[in-house]
């Protein structure tokens, strides 16, 4: 182990070390090399709900995870065994649970740090994210666990804290209105307007009158004055949805608005002015439209200041279990009865792709509440539709063709896909450390599923 940080700690006495780590703001903790924390801040101990006489000798896992083992043996990327591995700085993205055992998403940042006669600690600093409460937005919320979506909300919470118009990313039907209403509820603007237009859904003479207003009289059967969205949205969010459905003469007269914050309605004379952030979103690819003339370029980077893309089903796919149990709670609370699903259920859902994402999945919900029987959803009443071609390698829990071309080179002709599919999750495993969640993501399948695989390719003990 190389490159471990100073300060050491060799004439520091624990009133002095208590002194250095409470001047941190946020939750900070000293943890030695079997997990077992040394020193915390106070910010540490009222995060989490302990007093300082009961944390120090407690296991990090036992607080932080609610935990009986370190969280690498729980699938997740763990800053305490890379920082001693290889004596660097590791940042992270964890799921911890506050004093009240509510979830909670943090980045953590791991210091290596060495003290009394030469002895090796971590020392860990927690910046909170989001709470579980931080993630309901309106009536919804945001759930999820998975590398990809806390990558994914930590990205939204930074972007949330500047000004800068944000262009949401993604394939239809993964939340970006949800994302949208979290922007809009993390940042400055939050006691201000969230006003939405989806510009798949209106007429192209009507985009103007959306976005400006009229005054009266300025058509025919026009009787009175109408405020835009624009106006409405003033010192608030104007969220765009699909604002690569927007007509290139409405895309002109939205840029000159952008750079100046000037705009008249139809059939006015006033100047009008508005403070406005933009948040827009797409599932197309408005780089490619621009080469084809399809949407301005000069458009395109006054509303991409932030680009966020957001993850597909997917590519969150340990999400599916507790997505699928929300959506359900969610159904039956409207009218529907009471239903739970069975192991074969969960697992048929999470091995599907969803090309519809969030959307699809709530569809097939609907339909297999309503032909379940005494409550229980099985997996004979999960109706998936017919998996994309192009996406059928990982859901089918068989590695993709191109890493079967690429094993045939190295190994005999007598190789069998169950040799080369072992030795392809015995890759995986190495890449990540032996993270069994992460290996799921990647391959596409549940960690039940994987655990069975290595049970069979005898990768497990």
């Amino acid at each position: 182990m190389t490159n471990w940080q100073k300060p050491e700690m060799n004439n520091v006495t624990s009133s002095e070390l208590q002194s250095l780590i409470d001047v941190q703001e946020n939750p900070f903790v000293l943890i030695d090399e079997n997990y077992l924390i040394v020193a915390a801040n106070r910010a540490y101990c009222e995060n989490y709900g302990v007093d300082l006489e009961k944390v120090v000798g407690r296991h990090c896992h036992e607080i932080s995870h609610l935990s009986a083992v370190p969280c690498h043996q729980n699938g997740e990327d763990c800053p305490h065994q890379e920082v001693f591995r290889s004596g660097q700085l590791h940042e992270v993205i964890h799921t911890h649970f506050d004093s009240h055992n509510r979830p909670e998403h943090v980045r953590i940042k791991g210091h290596p740090i060495t003290g009394a006669g030469n002895k090796r600690y971590l020392g860990e600093a927690v910046f909170p994210i989001a709470s579980s409460d931080e993630l309901i937005c309106k009536d919804m919320q945001m759930i999820g666990a998975s590398p990809a979506f806390l990558a994914c909300i930590d990205h939204l919470t930074r972007a949330a804290e500047s000004d800068a118009a944000i262009l949401l990313l993604g394939e239809s039907g993964v939340g970006k209105e949800l994302a949208a209403q979290y922007v809009h509820s993390r940042s400055a603007r939050r006691g201000q307007p969230l006003i939405v237009l989806n510009c798949a859904s209106i007429a192209m003479d009507m985009f103007e009158d959306e976005l400006f207003g009229h005054e009266r009289g300025a058509f025919t059967g026009c009787v009175g004055r109408k405020q835009g969205l624009f106006e409405l949205a003033d010192k608030g969010i104007l969220f765009l949805d699909e604002i690569g459905d927007m007509p290139l003469f409405m895309q002109a007269k939205l840029l000159r608005v952008l750079e100046s914050g000037e705009f008249r309605r139809i059939g006015g004379t006033d100047t009008l002015r508005a403070d406005v952030r933009l948040v827009s979103a797409t599932n197309n690819d408005l780089l490619k439209k621009v080469q084809a003339g399809g949407f301005r370029h000069d458009l395109y980077y006054r509303i991409a200041g932030i680009d966020l893309r957001l993850p597909s089903l997917r590519e969150r796919s340990s999400d599916i279990p507790a997505l699928a149990q929300a959506i359900l709670k969610r159904i039956t609370r409207v009218g529907m009865p009471h239903s739970k699903f069975t192991d074969e259920a969960l697992e048929k859902l999470q091995a599907y792709v969803f090309p519809g994402n969030i959307r699809e999945l709530k569809n097939i919900l609907l339909k297999a509440v309503s032909e379940s029987n005494h409550g229980i959803i099985s997996a004979a009443n999960i109706h998936l539709g017919a998996q994309p071609e192009k996406l059928q390698a990982n859901t089918k829990h068989e590695i993709p063709v191109e890493v079967i071309r690429e094993a045939t080179e190295e190994q005999s002709p007598a190789a069998s896909i169950a040799e080369l599919e072992a030795e392809h999750i015995a890759k995986l495993l190495q890449s990540y450390n032996g993270h069994r969640r992460h290996v799921a993501d990647t391959l596409g399948i549940s960690e039940r599923t994987l655990y069975r695989k290595l049970k069979r390719y005898k990768l497990v003990g």
